[in-house]
């Protein structure tokens, strides 16, 4: 990480410019890995880190030289290793340029697979929600790769074959409903038929034919 340091009466500023390892291209990862940061920043001085593109800025006035000095630690120490952050559901969506269904199904049929799940509590309320979240590594691998167009032909191939399937069944069901009607239509036929004839055998045996 680039760092950059000022110290003036006014104000005391420092910055640090985050790798592409770290952000994979991402504005979301970038803000994801600033909120992660000030989560772990005392909430008194949360709001005096903030980034424009891939640039953190730690802002304070110039008395605050005791707190900016911890938080600027607490910055430093939480940009260690920030490229193996976790990567969360909307980081992965733009990362890669998915929907969340796309997600969600290459999630569930293994191809897209979880390092485990976080819980978090929302703003506010009491509600907490848990999401799976994926390896930085793994992430830009597939980046690299290409994977996602891959995974995309794939789903369209297997979405075709199951239109023709579901085609096929269709035509099947209506085939044997109407082989079916004109089995009845000719059960009644045959019933009918043989109603006439027995009646005919009961005129022969009166002797009207003779």
């Amino acid at each position: 990480m680039a760092k950059d340091k000022k110290n003036d009466a006014s104000a005391l500023v420092e910055t640090w410019t985050l790798l592409p390892a770290a952000t994979l291209g991402s504005s979301v990862r970038a803000k994801g890995i600033l909120l992660e940061i000030r989560a772990r920043l005392p909430s008194s001085v949360r709001k005096s880190l903030d980034i424009s593109g891939s640039v953190l800025t730690l802002s304070m006035p110039g008395s605050s030289e005791s707190e900016f000095h911890h938080a600027s630690a607490v910055v430093e120490k939480s940009l260690n290793g920030i490229e193996t952050l976790p990567v969360i559901p909307r980081e992965i969506e733009d990362i890669l340029t998915i929907s969340t269904t796309e997600r969600r199904r290459w999630l569930e049929d293994g191809r897209l697979p979880s390092a485990g799940t976080r819980t978090v509590k929302l703003r506010g309320r009491a509600r907490q929600i848990t999401f799976h979240v994926f390896e930085a590594r793994m992430v830009e691998e597939l980046l690299d790769r290409a994977t996602v167009k891959e995974w995309r032909e794939e789903d369209a191939t297997a979405a075709a074959e199951h239109r023709r399937r579901a085609a096929y069944r269709a035509k099947l069901t209506r085939s044997l409903k109407k082989d079916g009607k004109a089995t009845a239509a000719s059960r009644d036929v045959t019933e009918d038929v043989e109603a006439n004839l027995r009646g005919w055998e009961e005129f022969g045996r009166d002797g009207l034919l003779r």
